[in-house]
């Protein structure tokens, strides 16, 4: 039952380029329509599951959550900067194979999760087929290739902005149980309910902090405040509700000990899978031969990859 509670994180982040993709607007509004979409959900586990169950809501929960969203806010800013300056196939595939390993890498050597030699052989073997395979099912075809030799002159500043993203994506992720790990967090609150309590009392604190970064990228990043309140912004609620549910999934799996940080963080970016197939299938993407047969070699690397991280605790 954890492994599959793991894997809604890669549907429903898979399917969010699918989403925002068919409400349409600006990179700042589907940025900011999703945080308030994200806010919503957030606000709603806090008012209906956190306080009625009387789960701990004190300023150290508060603290936690409002600057994971806040890396999150800066992880998304530093990936649509790298869309611009990098183009999107570059970007998406290196971001993604980037959030695999530095937070596997993070989960097994700070927050101690990798105990013994075989798990890190194995766990450093099923990172490079899941990067491996994130890389395939984005890659270029070999005719574009061919025509694009030269990179964009920007492409040096989009690769600081990728690294910039990454590092927010990985405190994203990490920072709720790091906080834990130092001793912010006490033992009795992390581990309630298996988890689970902790987990989903900084989701509304998180999402607070989603809004507050979200407005600050599109004021001072993307310079678009007078697009803030159109109707794109407004769809892309939508798009929020879908990663909310991800996001709640995705962090309740990180604080169960039969999951854990580098297991819940990989299985979430199987989500490749189901962006690569759904802007096939659904928006009608066109890709050429030798594209599909990197992409279906691509997925089983990622499934393989992710099978075999999810069993690394009972090596």
């Amino acid at each position: 039952m954890g492994i599959l509670i793991a894997l809604i994180p890669a549907i429903t982040w898979g399917s969010t380029g699918l989403v925002n993709t068919k409400m349409g607007g600006s990179a700042a509004q589907q940025t900011l329509g999703m945080t308030f979409g994200a806010l919503i959900f957030g606000l709603a586990v806090m008012l209906f599951y956190v306080i009625p169950n009387h789960i701990s809501l004190d300023y150290r929960i508060w603290i936690v959550g409002l600057f994971s969203g806040i890396f999150w806010a800066v992880g998304t800013a530093g990936q649509f900067v790298a869309y611009k300056d990098m183009g999107v196939s570059s970007a998406f595939l290196l971001s993604t194979a980037g959030q695999i390993v530095s937070n596997a890498i993070m989960a097994a050597a700070v927050l101690g999760e990798w105990t013994t030699i075989q798990m890190w052989i194995f766990g450093a073997i099923a990172i490079t087929l899941v990067t491996t395979g994130a890389l395939l099912t984005s890659a270029r075809s070999k005719a574009s290739k061919s025509t694009s030799t030269q990179r964009p002159a920007a492409y040096s500043h989009g690769l600081i902005a990728l690294l910039l993203s990454t590092i927010g994506y990985m405190l994203y992720f990490v920072f709720p149980n790091l906080m834990f790990k130092v001793g912010f967090i006490s033992k009795a609150v992390h581990e309630a309910n298996n988890g689970a309590s902790y987990m989903t009392a900084i989701i509304g604190p998180q999402a607070i902090g989603q809004v507050i970064g979200a407005f600050i990228i599109v004021i001072f990043v993307f310079h678009e405040s007078e697009k803030m309140f159109q109707k794109a912004t407004w769809r892309n609620i939508l798009t929020g509700l879908n990663w909310g549910v991800g996001n709640l999934f995705m962090f309740i799996s990180t604080a169960n000990p039969a999951i854990g940080q580098a297991t819940a963080t990989t299985l979430s970016q199987m989500g490749v899978i189901v962006g690569t197939f759904g802007g096939i299938y659904l928006l009608h993407e066109k890709k050429t031969r030798d594209q599909m047969v990197k992409i279906v070699i691509g997925s089983v690397l990622v499934v393989i990859g992710g099978v075999l991280i999810s069993n690394l605790s009972k090596l």
